[in-house]
């Protein structure tokens, strides 16, 4: 309630200032932004474009991801002419830009990681100590999470129940593009956004909000053929809009506004894929405990073997399995890997391999240009079988059988294991049965029927 008080003092004094603060985070973008639209109208005399360099996300254990941030802030800074870039704990940092301003407001995107929504909620409280109110306009989702429930008012755990209230709840037009800002610079230093190395090998792809919205022009016009090709990883008809949405430099009411009003499988199927990120997000929303831990504890207790020489064939892409190789490679060359080969990958890792999804989470968390904390982790528990949905235990993906599907000529393979460029088609998949197995490429480090039988045997003793 005193906080409340406060808040409506903030909001008050906001009504006869000139003066706010938009502090950006993953949200780089001036198409479609209700928070910084809010920004604009608390703020006629002036709006601060702040960034806040937190070491909680500029640690390290994220070099990929870390380095697309960097890339994008100096792209948005160049393009709106500079932010204000200061570095330190957010709740002293937000506070101090906010009343040396005199700032009535600051203005967010609502944050829903749990690190985010413990840090708004802190900077919340010390803004609220000064008469300043931290004002959150919209956030990363169609429909943010926490806003679909069941009718009882419990969260779903289930996609599909889901993704039928989500569609029937619906969501606002975007936002019209804020053309004119009177961005305000504080005087005083401000701090160099830093220049982070891309990890070497790794190329990213265009980053910024331009880059962005060109992709989705180019493909929005293939999205027709969208299920008819999204699991072909040789093919590449993925819309690779996933990093973009992943920092915010395109909203997803953008893509489903101009998706409005057209009906064909490929829609409906691009669609579901969005509604599953938004998901995701609502799971980590209602539980926050499962960022790290197991959404169902009872599989916490599988027996796992200690990660060793066999995490590092499967992270290097050296386990002498074609698909799970090519996938691993062409994470370290992209950042990036297509979501059929995702689901192979980690099935390999957890149940061929015997190493608890957790490592696998990290490495990619660590490698993708696109990691997203929510679909991440709970795409990965999607496959050792322990979270929300959850593929059953026993379904452990053939990798072998896997590739021989969904790229039967090879075409993936071969594109990031150059040792199988002259195999056969018939053998690509499987070269140790070739009459001459080519050379350089490792034989299986494990017997994928063997494995499965281990697995199986594990999870039995868990049940």
């Amino acid at each position: 309630m005193f906080h409340d008080v406060r808040r409506a003092r903030a909001l008050d004094r906001m009504r006869i200032m000139g003066t706010s603060v938009m502090w950006f985070r993953a949200d780089l973008r001036l198409h479609d932004n209700p928070a910084l639209r809010a920004a604009v109208e608390a703020g006629p005399d002036g709006v601060v474009p702040l960034v806040v360099l937190d070491d909680h996300l500029w640690g390290p254990g994220a070099g990929v991801r870390t380095a697309c941030f960097a890339r994008l802030l100096a792209e948005f800074d160049e393009r709106i002419g500079g932010l204000h870039v200061v570095h330190g704990d957010p709740v002293a940092e937000v506070v101090r830009v906010a009343r040396a301003v005199d700032a009535g407001t600051v203005h967010v995107a609502a944050a829903h990681t749990p690190y985010g929504a413990r840090r708004d909620a802190a900077v919340e409280r010390a803004l609220a100590d000064h008469d300043v109110a931290l004002v959150r306009t919209g956030s990363a989702y169609a429909v943010s999470p926490g806003r679909v429930t069941k009718p009882d008012g419990t969260p779903y755990r289930v996609y599909t129940p889901f993704h039928r209230a989500w569609s029937a709840h619906g969501w606002r037009a975007p936002a019209p593009a804020v053309r004119s800002v009177p961005w305000l610079r504080p005087g005083g230093r401000t701090h160099r956004i830093p220049e982070v190395a891309v990890p070497e090998g790794v190329t990213l792809p265009p980053l910024g909000e331009e880059a962005a919205r060109r992709r989705w022009r180019d493909w929005k016009e293939q999205v027709t053929q969208y299920d008819d090709v999204r699991d072909l990883p040789g093919v590449d008809r993925t819309s690779r809009m996933s990093v973009h949405l992943k920092w915010g430099t395109i909203h997803p009411r953008t893509l489903l506004a101009d998706l409005d009003g057209h009906d064909s499988d490929g829609v409906r199927s691009y669609v579901r894929e969005i509604a599953f990120r938004e998901f995701y997000a609502d799971v980590l929303h209602h539980r926050p405990d499962s960022a790290h831990g197991y959404y169902n504890p009872a599989l916490a207790r599988m027996e796992y073997d200690r990660p060793g020489e066999s995490l590092d064939a499967w992270r290097t892409g050296t386990t002498g399995y074609p698909i799970v190789d090519a996938g691993m490679r062409q994470l370290a060359a992209e950042g990036w890997m297509h979501n059929r080969v995702r689901m192979i990958v980690a099935s390999f890792l957890v149940k061929d391999l015997h190493v608890e999804w957790t490592h696998g989470a990290a490495h990619f968390m660590d490698r993708l240009a696109d990691g997203d904390l929510a679909s991440n982790q709970h795409g990965w528990q999607w496959v050792a079988g322990c979270g929300t949905d959850a593929s059953p235990y026993y379904r452990v993906f053939n990798p072998t059988t896997q590739g021989k599907k969904f790229d039967p000529d090879g075409t993936y393979v071969r594109r990031w294991v150059p040792e199988l460029r002259d195999v056969p088609d018939r053998f690509v998949h499987e070269p140790w049965t070739a009459p001459t197995p080519p050379d350089g490429y490792p034989a299986p480090i494990v017997d994928h029927a063997e494995e499965r039988r281990e697995a199986l045997r594990r999870y039995e003793a868990v049940r």
